[in-house]
């Protein structure tokens, strides 16, 4: 049989804005981008290879592979390299701070907020006071010490180009989820929503 004909299918609009949203930095920010060499290494795992004996720790190249270059990054990077460069901050980090903050609040749920909004590109641009390399001790596989080299941001603060469907969320909701987010959730190592402190911020208010 002849399939039935079917009749105009009527769509309706969404309605889709865009808003910039000036975050503002509470506590310092740290960062942790996974390092060319652990990268070679994770693949190499995977690729069955032969290990080779490990590297010194090079305190200073840890610090400069934790952040997120915005402008190239060469090889060997030295202090006049890193205070002429720009650096960014993944988007993913913001947007999953203001999903994740759907559980402080009344009326929004995660699943709704993920396809209402998105944070535009893949990273955003930092500004403040750094990056400072900072030095910690943390717990790896098996409970084994180790030193970690990382950057670190103070004052900082970033804008994000975040697209809506105002059909599903409004401006006003959406900009108070980012504000729970900087308290409840924050982004970077040892946020709030993994029992640190850092990473802490606030939507800029009048005058910020």
């Amino acid at each position: 049989m002849p399939p039935k004909a079917v009749g105009t299918v009527k769509i309706p609009p969404l309605d889709i804005r865009t808003m910039e949203i000036k975050l503002v930095g509470d506590s310092p920010v740290i960062f942790h981008r996974w390092s060319d060499k652990a990268r070679k290494e994770m693949l190499g795992k995977q690729m069955k290879e032969a290990k080779q004996a490990k590297a010194a720790k090079d305190p200073w190249q840890d610090f400069c592979e934790s952040l997120y270059w915005l402008t190239p990054r060469p090889d060997k990077p030295t202090e006049a390299d890193v205070e002429g460069a720009t650096f960014g901050a993944p988007s993913v980090w913001f947007k999953s701070a203001a999903v994740d903050a759907c559980s402080h609040v009344d009326g929004v749920t995660k699943v709704q907020a993920r396809g209402a909004f998105h944070v535009n590109g893949e990273f955003v641009e930092m500004h403040g006071d750094g990056p400072y390399m900072r030095e910690d001790m943390v717990r790896i596989a098996m409970g084994t010490a180790d030193i970690r080299h990382r950057g670190e941001f103070h004052d900082w603060h970033v804008v994000v180009s975040v697209r809506y469907n105002a059909s599903v969320l409004s401006a006003e909701q959406i900009i108070n989820l980012f504000n729970v987010a900087g308290f409840a959730t924050g982004c970077g190592e040892y946020r709030p929503s993994r029992d640190g402190s850092f990473g802490m911020f606030h939507v800029a208010t009048e005058g910020e």
